[in-house]
């Protein structure tokens, strides 16, 4: 091979390398995107899971849906302060380049939060807390994520200041209240907003001073116990008179780490999700309410909100923690879930369903595991291991010692009885009779307040049981 063919042949081979390498590039670039697609598929799938069916029926036909209305939504405006004239004065296409990876950092930040997007308008992002998804931890979620974007820009403003360069500054107007929200797109959903809420959080952000997070009043009284703030202005709104407008100023010392109110800490993380768990109650009741067979007579919602509620007084009456009274009441919400698919093994389904809804609504897996020992402890006989397990049973069969106990021992009696579990109720009283006799309440707060009525359920069932 000569000089020539060898130096052509070189040539082919780096030009099929070069072209190798580009399509190896662009494979990547292409599972890249088809991953984020598949992302955006289940994120918007999770999103309709929220509209009502009418509005899931438009979107599918028509690509929009009618207005929703929603009373309590958090609005945020942010605003980038002094990027024209900087860009005026520094390199404009690395200005830009830099605001754009900051309003990426923002879009995952509102994401993290289970913010909402509405749109940017300019060098102003508008963002909102409560939809779709309806939720009471909106206000407190929007200041999180502010108090976040803020911290970010303050480390940027440090590191430009190191390399003897400028940085824009931001303004925050929050408010919170009702708005009407339109949901448009096929492939991806995507909300619009409007009314007073979004125009009162527009005007609290225009008089925002730069590097603050500027609040109403409504607001404020959302998120005053997490947050200290600084009462600063009063902003005439047309016929609603004046609003007072408040600075948050960071968290508050007791619920941040060293007290220097610059980062939560873990009794504010239990603070929250005991609000938030009020969301999630709602949540399963109402899954309960619509999947539970109609059979379960004993077994059925009611006495679900029974046991959520013995264990906040079983719980109280233990000296349990904040944090230990969640775990609790999760658990009672959640344990005869897996009664949806059958009564025998639901406890075990109770746990597999609490660990696939719980990561939604904040729970780390150790909280998890907790939830889940608490809930196999109601499985009869009943063993607890633990203070909170033992509290639970108490709560569970809370019955035996009320005055209630005949007619709701008669709604298991005809539970069982429908299912071929159990005969004549005159075979089931006397079941009753040797349960209750080796029964012992665990707790010395269920032992105080149910042990003497049990003992006169077992003389009341001796004398309506008849020998056969």
């Amino acid at each position: 091979m000569d000089e020539k063919e060898f130096k052509n042949l070189t040539d082919r081979i780096t030009v099929l390398t070069e072209r190798i390498t580009y399509l190896e590039s662009l494979n990547r670039e292409l599972v890249e995107q088809n991953k984020e697609l598949l992302n955006e598929n289940d994120r918007n799938a999770d999103l309709l899971s929220f509209l009502p069916t009418d509005s899931k029926n438009q979107l599918d036909l028509k690509g929009n849906a009618n207005s929703l209305r929603y009373k309590m939504v958090t609005v945020l405006y942010s605003d980038v302060k002094g990027f024209t004239k900087l860009s005026e004065e520094q390199d404009a296409e690395a200005l830009i380049d830099e605001l754009d990876n900051f309003f990426f950092h923002f879009d995952n930040t509102v994401e993290k939060h289970n913010i909402e997007k509405i749109k940017t308008i300019g060098d102003t992002y508008m963002c909102s807390g409560g939809i779709p998804k309806k939720n009471r931890t909106n206000p407190i979620e929007v200041i999180v994520a502010a108090l976040e974007m803020q911290e970010y820009l303050k480390h940027i403003q440090k590191e430009s200041k190191k390399n003897n360069r400028k940085i824009w500054n931001l303004t925050f107007g929050v408010h919170t209240g009702p708005v009407i929200a339109g949901a448009a797109g096929k492939k991806k959903i995507s909300y619009d907003i409007k009314g007073d809420t979004v125009n009162i959080a527009s005007r609290i952000e225009s008089m925002c001073e730069p590097g603050e997070i500027f609040i109403s009043e409504m607001t404020y009284e959302l998120i005053k116990d997490f947050f200290v703030c600084e009462f600063r202005a009063k902003m005439p709104i047309k016929y609603k008179g004046d609003v007072s407008v408040f600075a948050v100023k960071g968290y508050r010392p007791e619920l941040s780490i060293e007290g220097k109110g610059l980062r939560p800490n873990e009794i504010f993380r239990t603070r929250f999700l005991l609000i938030k768990f009020e969301d999630l109650n709602d949540y399963v009741l109402d899954r309960l309410e619509r999947e539970l067979p109609k059979h379960l007579y004993y077994h059925n919602l009611k006495h679900t909100i029974d046991v959520t509620i013995g264990v906040e007084i079983i719980g109280s009456g233990e000296g349990v923690s904040a944090k230990e009274m969640l775990l609790l009441k999760t658990a009672a919400v959640f344990h005869d879930f897996g009664q949806v698919s059958g009564s025998v093994g639901h406890e075990a389904r109770s746990c597999e369903i609490a660990a696939e809804i719980l990561p939604q609504f904040g729970y780390n897996s150790e909280e998890i595991e907790i939830i889940k020992g608490i809930i196999m402890a109601t499985k009869l006989p009943p063993q607890p291991h633990t203070l909170l397990e033992q509290v639970i049973c108490d709560a569970d069969l809370d019955y035996l010692g009320r005055s209630d106990f005949i007619p709701v021992s008669d709604t298991l009696h005809h539970e069982l009885k429908v299912q071929g579990l159990i005969g004549t109720l005159n075979e089931w009283n006397k079941m009753q009779v040797k349960f209750l006799s080796i029964h012992q309440f665990f707790t010395k707060t269920a032992q105080s307040l149910r042990h003497v009525n049990k003992e006169k359920q077992i003389e009341r069932l001796k004398d309506i049981i008849t020998d056969d």
